[in-house]
């Protein structure tokens, strides 16, 4: 049992790692939380102190800001649907004894490491290119039209882009899930004659319960703060601007830092508020 001494000594080692990252962390939240009471222009020169609400309610009331609620919602919603399902599917065809299975697993897990702005130059330009993309050469090949995703599907592309590169993160965590599950279950209503589809839904389903919350609330907490993909591929435009683009357009490309900054607290508000609503229903799913 540690002593009342090697715990102190333990918090007196830890001390300076702490500061750091707290320093790290509340510096820039609290310079962005005066920012945002402050109209500042800088290519304009101008700086007024202390405007009080003004910049959250121009932010609120503008008619970008609802838009980019939803489509942020819908977006989450679109890349959780396809990385949830196609994860559990791949971690039940992983879990089966095939050959090369290691390298399999490899390969699945790759796109996790591939950063999102090579992702989505890659997506852009090697697959979704109307004329040179190996998707135009597909849709040639069986005598139809090329399709520009990025123009006439654009939300769609961005969802496709992003679950490809969250879907092995998904795969992972329900892999890991299906292989703690007891064979013996699965034998014993095998046995007894349950179908597939009866063993998945009462058996691998609710086994898969903890895991698959735990993966919406870790991936929807990342997916909050889409950026690079949106830029890359359709700089915002075509209905794709989420809160976190519309928060950089206020900041960068109308140098309105003082708006720019009431946006980025409103959406750390809203972050928060969907990050304690999931950590709800996970704590549920984890008492039970």
């Amino acid at each position: 049992m540690a002593t009342q001494h090697s715990k102190s000594a333990a918090r007196m080692m830890m001390a300076p790692a702490v500061i750091v990252l707290l320093g790290w962390m509340l510096v820039p939240l609290v310079l962005t939380l005066w920012f945002s009471f402050t109209d500042y222009r800088p290519l304009r020169g101008i700086f007024e102190c202390c405007v009080g609400f003004q910049n959250y309610e121009r932010f609120v009331t503008s008619s970008a800001f609802m838009d980019s609620v939803i489509t942020t919602l819908v977006m989450v919603g679109g890349i959780l649907l396809i990385t949830v399902i196609g994860g559990i599917l791949l971690a039940l065809l992983l879990d089966q004894p095939i050959w090369g299975q290691g390298i399999v697993r490899i390969l699945v897990i790759a796109p996790f490491f591939v950063m999102p702005t090579v992702s989505a130059l890659v997506w852009k330009n090697m697959f979704m290119n109307p004329v040179n993309g190996l998707f135009a050469y597909g849709f040639e090949f069986l005598g139809l039209e090329p399709f520009d995703f990025l123009t006439a599907a654009p939300l769609f592309s961005i969802i496709l882009i992003v679950s490809w590169q969250w879907l092995p993160f998904a795969t992972l965590i329900l892999l890991t899930a299906i292989q703690s599950l007891d064979s013996e279950q699965l034998e014993a209503a095998e046995m007894d004659g349950a179908p597939v589809l009866s063993r998945f839904f009462y058996i691998i389903l609710p086994h898969l319960a903890r895991a698959i919350t735990v993966v919406i609330l870790i991936q929807t907490i990342f997916l909050l703060s889409i950026f690079a993909e949106i830029f890359v591929t359709t700089s915002g435009g075509f209905g794709t601007r989420t809160l976190t683009y519309l928060v950089y357009q206020r900041v960068l490309e109308s140098q309105n830092i003082g708006l720019g900054s009431a946006g980025g607290i409103i959406a750390v508000i809203l972050a928060n508020i969907i990050a304690i609503f999931l950590m709800r229903i996970v704590g549920k799913n984890l008492d039970k």
